[in-house]
């Protein structure tokens, strides 16, 4: 008599893909941004998890990228950028968290030791903006700051549709393979994924095809989605009841890190409780982590390399991929 199967073997093989989507600013080729990428990714999950690497090996390995369009507003503005000193200072920064040993020396111990550890970046976006989006200061100065960003709400540029566009047919791609999706998200890459979910499930041209379709897994790092003034922005923003929010998430999963002024609130569950209670998602969990990148000599608490290659990350894919 052979012996026994598992669940997962009577299932058949397994058709897993993981998606990142990267965030605003300058970003380094396609090719080595996504090489970088999932080099953290994966020594995360090597250093805690050593018996999922194989798991994540195998892995479908797929990216949304725009960064091409956020240089052109960037540039377009007068801003530069050396391609080649980022990519060494990100392979640096990634080379000096491989070697923390185990996931408890990613605490506050460590962080308080770090170069140039400032509080202040998010004191200030905690402080400053419930009053900018009162008096309708926040896009101004969101424009200042970040105008790529403020670019994806200008609705009178085509950036906004063009890097969803770019998403969104990596997205249909896993879903109408029926694949398992492990979505990733880091920084302002969460609003574009949240709009195209939104749309996914309920714009007119998508919700027949894709409506029913399911993300397995989102985990979004260092999101701006529990900002009032982003969330006003947001597809689906004016909508009531079950037609607000997207409908195609089973697990959402937020990590924020300590003095990263892009997620100052750092906690998504209470913002998109409705979700639950309108059986939308099955979790949503907020999670607060310490950022140990170092980029530049400074510490950098919303550095994508130090988001991925975090225990809590790890862990999370771990789980998933179990």
């Amino acid at each position: 008599m052979s012996e026994l199967m598992t669940l997962e073997e009577l299932a058949g093989p397994s058709n897993r893909s993981l998606l990142l989507v990267h965030g605003r600013d300058f970003k380094p080729g396609r090719e080595a941004y996504l090489d970088i990428s999932m080099a953290a990714l994966r020594a995360g999950v090597e250093r805690d998890y050593p018996d999922k690497v194989d798991g994540f090996d195998v892995l479908q390995k797929h990216f949304a990228w725009y960064g091409d369009l956020s240089a052109e507003i960037l540039e377009a503005a007068g801003k530069t950028y050396d391609q080649d000193l980022d990519i060494g200072d990100r392979r640096n920064a990634l080379n000096a968290l491989r070697e923390i040993p185990v996931r408890k020396r990613f605490g506050i111990r460590q962080y308080d030791r770090l170069p140039g550890k400032s509080a202040i970046p998010e004191f200030i976006a905690d402080v400053t903006a419930p009053i900018l989006g009162g008096v309708g200061l926040a896009m101004p100065v969101v424009r200042t700051l970040a105008r790529d960003f403020a670019a994806y709400f200008n609705k009178k540029l085509n950036y906004g549709m063009q890097m969803r566009a770019r998403l969104r047919n990596e997205l249909a791609e896993l879903m109408d393979r029926g694949d398992r999706i492990l979505l990733i998200t880091h920084g302002t890459g969460s609003v574009i994924a949240y709009d195209v979910l939104w749309e996914m499930s309920h714009d007119a041209d998508l919700k027949e095809r894709y409506g029913d379709s399911k993300v397995e897994m989102w985990l979004s790092l260092g999101s701006p989605l529990g900002d009032r003034n982003i969330q006003k922005r947001l597809a689906g923003a004016k909508e009531h009841a079950t037609s607000k929010f997207p409908a195609n998430v089973i697990s959402w999963h937020n990590v924020s890190a300590e003095d990263d002024y892009t997620c100052h609130d750092n906690t998504l569950a209470d913002d998109f409780k409705k979700m639950l209670k309108q059986r939308q998602v099955s979790a949503v969990h907020d999670y607060r982590i310490f950022n140990l990148a170092v980029r530049y000599g400074k510490s950098n608490p919303h550095s994508s390399v130090g988001y991925y290659i975090h225990p809590r990350v790890s862990k999370i894919i771990a789980d998933w991929l179990g």
